[in-house]
């Protein structure tokens, strides 16, 4: 029997439970009293749907909602917790792996950004022939927004 409104209903319960502890004010979780831990609920709503329905287009963004969750909460509320920008390609190479699993699309993306994550991550210096990923990391850093908007127009143009 398929639920048509389960995923809402998964958002509504996980916000519920969210907003019920924040009244109970418990110490040991005052922590998740953010903004962060909303896209975390949000991440596994989709996450929880898309496993129980069997219909796994939310696998991608439901990861991607998880991990940048979680790692906002970690930046904001963890010392020791990388803050390095890299850490978004590898949130995108493990969402992309996760959807792997089920649709069995999104491998070579997948390895991609979770290779190009990982070198520039533990890389503290590239070495002089791999000067060139530091210009290209400038253009992006600087015309980020044109590249999602060309992804945009890409999807929206895009035969299924």
């Amino acid at each position: 029997m398929k639920k048509q409104h389960a995923l809402p209903a998964y958002i509504l319960i996980g916000i519920g439970i969210f907003f019920l502890l924040r009244q109970l004010k418990l110490p040991i979780i005052t922590d998740f009293y953010s903004w962060q831990t909303i896209i975390i609920i949000i991440g596994l709503a989709l996450l929880i749907h898309s496993y129980t329905s069997k219909s796994y287009q939310n696998l991608f963004s439901g990861t991607l909602l998880l991990g940048l969750g979680i790692h906002l909460h970690g930046v904001q509320h963890y010392h020791f917790w990388i803050d390095h920008w890299a850490v978004y390609l590898l949130i995108i190479g493990i969402a992309f792996l996760v959807r792997r699993t089920k649709v069995k699309q999104g491998l070579l993306p997948g390895v991609f950004f979770t290779a190009i994550a990982i070198l520039l991550i533990f890389s503290v210096s590239l070495p002089p022939w791999l000067d060139w990923i530091y210009s290209i990391i400038n253009l992006l850093e600087q015309f980020w927004p044109v590249a999602l908007i060309l992804i945009g127009i890409y999807m929206l143009m895009r035969k299924k």
